[in-house]
């Protein structure tokens, strides 16, 4: 399962500092390697668009990425006009992520009410399915630069999450943990991540062999960090008793190598050939992506 076209790698930025940080940061990820530059969404940081509009202008081949917007916060109609606009400025660079948002303290903090769980896949599904709808008029106004708009990622683990991502991403992007409401995560260990694949692989039947697969790798762990992270990673594990760290697919575990050859069992296996790291792990994994390139 998956696009077949080896590796891509992206890095989340959760900062951007002043405009002269934020340049450097994305010229320094082009650099390394990385493919793709991505802005999360939430309060207390960065608003997306501006920022990947500029990361677009301070690089030369770098895609841009929300990584990704918290759905429900917007209308989708209008979204549509954001997203179309940058992707004509930046020379159709962006890659649009969406997600149904989770930390019920930021709805709470924009004088939104939180929907429930059902509620807020379903506005996903309402985004991108007018997000496809406008973009394949050759009428609609402003014209993204990339046909029929920006490749759709969908960021998910729950089975109502897959379903819309089965139906609508080109890409889906897989959590590997589950979201609680107050934002902590529970990573999904091997036998869980297997389960949630061929889950996935049976929703997009024919489509398999043409959609992307994207991880989020939450931590990469040294050999000699092993012992400090299971301490710090306590409480995002499954209570289940003693964890291999190796077996969460949002984990890397060991040396370079070592890590180049499990993302190479990862892609055989699952099929995820995306990657995507958080900004403080950006050096860590340049070393990967040298080693697997």
């Amino acid at each position: 399962m998956g696009v077949d076209n080896g590796f891509r790698f992206g890095v989340n930025m959760l900062s951007t500092g002043s405009r002269d940080v934020w340049i450097e940061k994305c010229r320094r990820a082009e650099a390394l390697g990385y493919d793709v530059v991505g802005v999360p969404d939430h309060l207390g940081m960065s608003a997306p668009f501006p920022a990947m509009m500029l990361a677009a202008e301070a690089t030369e081949r770098v895609r841009v990425n929300t990584f990704v917007l918290n759905v429900p916060f917007y209308n989708p109609v209008l979204l549509a006009r954001d997203v179309a606009t940058v992707d004509g400025l930046s020379g159709g660079r962006v890659e649009l992520g969406l997600g149904a948002g989770y930390v019920e303290d930021e709805f709470a903090a924009a004088g939104i009410a939180f929907p429930s769980g059902g509620r807020r896949v379903e506005s996903v599904r309402e985004a991108a399915a007018t997000l496809r709808r406008l973009y394949a008029d050759p009428d609609y106004q402003p014209q993204p630069d990339q046909a029929g708009g920006p490749p759709l990622l969908i960021a998910g683990w729950g089975e109502r999450m897959l379903r819309v991502a089965a139906e609508h991403a080109d890409i889906i992007a897989l959590t590997g943990a589950a979201t609680a409401a107050s934002g902590v995560l529970t990573l999904a260990d091997a036998a869980e991540a297997a389960d949630r694949v061929a889950y996935l692989r049976e929703l997009l039947g024919a489509r398999a062999d043409s959609t992307e697969v994207n991880v989020l790798i939450q931590a990469l762990i040294e050999p000699h960090e092993r012992d400090e992270a299971l301490q710090l990673l306590a409480p995002h594990l499954p209570a289940t008793g003693a964890a291999d760290l190796d077996d969460f697919i949002a984990l890397l575990v060991g040396t370079p190598e070592q890590m180049a050859e499990r993302l190479r069992e990862r892609r055989k296996t699952h099929g995820i050939n995306y990657i995507t790291v958080l900004e403080h792990n950006m050096d860590k994994l340049a070393a990967v992506i040298d080693l697997v390139r």
